[in-house]
């Protein structure tokens, strides 16, 4: 199983917010490039990014710090926020050199789009980001909330040929209350599709957990910057 850090950009800075309130944030790092290298240093085989000005204003907003951190790194990144046009999913692929991005918004808005993009970049360049919000579909920076029930919307995306999604459960991001595992064996015992648990972790415990059930992989944000999980530990033993 892959442990995968997160590094959320807000104007340059690694913050975090709390269930995705923009309101609610803490500042990490005015320096993200730094975290990147400090995470790879502790053995972490992939990185997780996400543009929270891009994914609110479907901007680009950070494009240079994201180059930065690129540089800064060898490991593979993934990036989400914001990346709902072909010239900004080249931009980062091919001039920026990131492994794969997560499109979210234009993945509910335009299927057809994420099929494009699939032919054109390969499926284990295009992930697709599922935010839900009381079971339902989460768009725009998860500032709105469509009608479209989770497991339809998984269904959705296998048959375009989706191999891997993102899926945050946004009650449970940043509270450290533990990730929903109930959502994530309903999309187990119900898709095919390879996921990426996000939200709520907490602890050592919780990363083993994910292990155990054989999920292909978990991504730590708050639990490490809170202090609450011995990250490069449980990278060498499960990721």
């Amino acid at each position: 199983m892959l442990v995968i850090p997160a590094i959320d950009l807000q104007g340059g800075e690694a913050v975090r917010l709390y269930k995705g309130d923009y309101k609610q944030k803490t500042v990490y790092s005015s320096h993200p490039e730094e975290l990147a290298k400090t995470f790879e240093d502790m053995g972490a085989k992939y990185l997780h990014v996400v543009d929270l000005d891009g994914a609110k204003d479907a901007k680009a907003s950070n494009k240079e710090t994201i180059k930065k951190m690129r540089e800064a790194i060898s490991i593979p990144m993934e990036l989400g926020g914001g990346i709902r046009d072909k010239e900004t999913v080249d931009f980062y692929l091919n001039n920026v050199g990131i492994n794969r991005v997560i499109l979210g918004t234009v993945a509910l808005e335009n299927p057809e789009f994420v099929k494009v993009c699939i032919e054109d970049y390969g499926s284990e360049r295009i992930v697709v980001g599922v935010d839900i919000r009381d079971g339902y579909v989460s768009t725009s920076g998860w500032l709105e909330t469509s009608q479209v029930y989770y497991l339809d919307f998984i269904d959705e995306l296998e048959k375009i040929g989706v191999k891997t999604i993102v899926c945050t459960d946004i009650s449970k991001d940043g509270t450290l209350t533990g990730p929903s595992f109930p959502v994530y064996k309903n999309i187990a015992q119900h898709s095919k599709i390879q996921f990426v648990v996000s939200g709520g972790v907490k602890d050592d415990d919780d990363v083993y957990e994910v292990n155990k059930l054989g999920y292909y992989a978990c991504i730590v944000g708050k639990a490490y910057y809170e202090g609450r999980i011995h990250l490069e530990e449980v990278i060498k033993n499960v990721g």
